[in-house]
């Protein structure tokens, strides 16, 4: 046999010889993967209980929303005193994440309440772990916002 023969021959057999390597198996097949259980679907905020003001000063808001309902104050730090500023109607999250809903205003519950707003709605936003709204008095609006208590 030649050189080149031989070389030829060597190379065939090494080309067999690794593809023999990557035949399927002829044993038992691995057992299959368990499935990775999918993380937990994020669930809607529960925004019921006690809300504050974040940068609460002498004269602050704090809200308490239940099932159906929010209502807000005002709060006098000094004295403890309360007066409404608002009562309405509050429809909970059905999806996860941020959340606006407009309340509609318990009149029966305002209207002889001096410092509480006469809207017919008012909108509340929840976002980043914070409950906000815009509160007019005097002709001066301005944002606010509660975080929960």
């Amino acid at each position: 046999m030649t050189r080149t023969s031989a070389f030829a021959a060597a190379a065939l057999v090494g080309v067999l010889a690794l593809s023999g390597c990557s035949a399927p198996s002829s044993g038992p097949a691995p057992a299959a993967q368990k499935p990775s259980s999918s993380p937990e679907q994020p669930k809607p905020a529960d925004l019921v209980g006690e809300w504050v003001e974040e940068k609460a000063g002498d004269s602050t808001q704090s809200a308490t929303i239940t099932a159906d309902s929010i209502s807000v104050n005002w709060v006098n730090a000094k004295d403890g005193t309360t007066a409404v500023y608002w009562v309405g109607t509050y429809q909970a999250p059905t999806t996860a994440g941020d959340f606006v809903w407009t309340s509609t205003r318990d009149e029966a519950a305002t209207d002889s309440a001096l410092l509480a707003s006469t809207d017919p709605t008012k909108e509340f936003t929840y976002s980043g772990g914070k409950l906000s709204y815009k509160v007019t008095a005097m002709g001066v609006t301005k944002t606010m916002e509660l975080v929960r208590k």
